[in-house]
């Protein structure tokens, strides 16, 4: 059925309006070929948005999610497609090869991680870990514009930077068995979510200065 569905769109305009996930779904994406970014309703709940929780928080997690989602379209494969969602080669030489330099060290540093024994793969996992950094740091930028309209509060003895940072660690908690985190350690684009924390909070000077 969902084939068919599928094949029955050839040589039919693309349809903008679809998703490709459903309203329910605890995700978000973006689409290289659609030039979007989408957030189904279903993310909109703890731990990724929480609307008794404090900015601080909501700006680290939801607003973190939403910066990696926007930093896709620049990592080493979304860069890859223009404004209406073509593969097409509209960045320079030079802006190319200063990226591939710099992602090169985000590549070697999540080499040095692992799980049970497993190693990270830093190539593997580029793109994400490219997207959890920009996020990150979009996120935060856009926490300390909000700062300078709000009033700072300490919160259970953390300033607003540092419970941003707690909200962003939070997000990304999960359980699983040690089977699991080790077939994801080699085959899922997304590092651990241990390394997903502290490999990306490491590369962020304001986090530092934060703690």
């Amino acid at each position: 059925q969902g084939h068919k569905r599928e094949v029955a769109k050839l040589k039919k305009p693309i349809d903008r309006t679809e998703w490709y996930m459903y309203p329910q779904t605890v995700n978000a994406y973006y689409s290289p070929g659609m030039n979007e970014i989408v957030f189904p309703a279903a993310i909109l709940q703890p731990p990724f948005f929480n609307f008794s929780a404090d900015d601080a928080i909501n700006y680290g997690a939801i607003g973190s999610v939403i910066g990696h989602e926007i930093t896709h379209g620049f990592d080493d494969q979304g860069s890859k497609f223009d404004g209406k969602g073509n593969m097409k080669k509209w960045w320079t030489d030079s802006d190319r090869k200063r990226f591939e330099k710099k992602s090169k060290i985000l590549v070697d540093q999540f080499n040095t991680f692992s799980v049970d024994g497993v190693q990270v793969n830093g190539k593997l996992t580029l793109g994400e870990n490219i997207a959890d950094l920009g996020g990150a740091a979009i996120a935060f930028d856009a926490f300390m514009e909000h700062l300078k309209k709000s009033k700072r509060v300490m919160i259970d003895g953390f300033t607003p930077e540092q419970r941003f940072f707690l909200g962003f660690a939070q997000q990304e908690q999960e359980i699983a068995r040690d089977e699991f985190k080790k077939t994801a350690a080699l085959t899922d684009p997304h590092s651990p979510a241990e390394t997903r924390v502290n490999g990306t909070l490491a590369n962020l000077t304001e986090f530092h200065e934060a703690f």
